[in-house]
């Protein structure tokens, strides 16, 4: 059964779908590649969102571009509710083959923690302005089909030694930045992954 308009759902931010060199669920890249990047992050974490739109691309344009490495979305989801809520709802638009755009709309939404971007009825709103089958993805983010998904990853996160978002692993290796406490940057997220490229012959 669909939501009832009970209360409006404020303006949303639409986005426009950007296609992503081999996209498959919450993956980007060769399958085969042989380095893998985790990003261990949550929605509603404006680091992570700044991630998404600087570091991102340039690690997908130098590296996965190049079949060298395979980016891998994590659940990290610690600020709150809605960032449970907001993991939920993205992973019951990947039951659509629609992670990445749910993903984008997300962060294009953020306002702040906890402050409402994220409650229910305007997370089906985001699903609803992407074109999604409304009731296949309002009967997955009713059941909290993959809270256990979640709770996974995060678990996962924390045995790798992730205590805030974004984090990246390398081949199993948390990147530590050089300054305490700062997000790592490109150049030292560059070092880990050339570091474990295979040597060449």
């Amino acid at each position: 059964m669909l939501y009832p308009r009970i209360a409006p759902i404020g303006e949303i931010v639409q986005i426009t779908p950007v296609a992503r060199p081999l996209a498959e669920g919450r993956e980007i890249g060769d399958p085969s590649a042989p380095v893998v990047v985790e990003l261990f992050e949550d929605f509603q974490c404006r680091g992570c969102r700044e991630f998404t739109a600087s570091t991102e691309p340039q690690l997908i344009s130098a590296y996965v571009e190049a079949g060298e490495a395979r980016l891998v979305f994590r659940h990290y989801a610690f600020i709150g509710p809605e960032s449970v809520q907001a993991a939920n709802a993205a992973l019951c638009a990947e039951e659509q083959g629609r992670f990445w755009d749910y993903h984008d709309i997300l962060f294009a939404n953020q306002v702040g923690e906890n402050q409402g971007a994220f409650v229910d009825r305007r997370l089906v709103g985001f699903a609803e302005s992407l074109g999604l089958d409304l009731e296949a993805f309002q009967s997955c983010f009713e059941e909290s089909r993959h809270e256990q998904e979640i709770a996974q990853d995060r678990a996962a996160g924390t045995e790798l030694g992730v205590t805030s978002t974004p984090s990246i692993v390398v081949n199993g290796q948390l990147v530590v930045s050089t300054n305490p406490g700062f997000i790592p940057s490109f150049g030292e997220i560059s070092a880990a992954i050339e570091a474990a490229l295979p040597s060449s012959p």
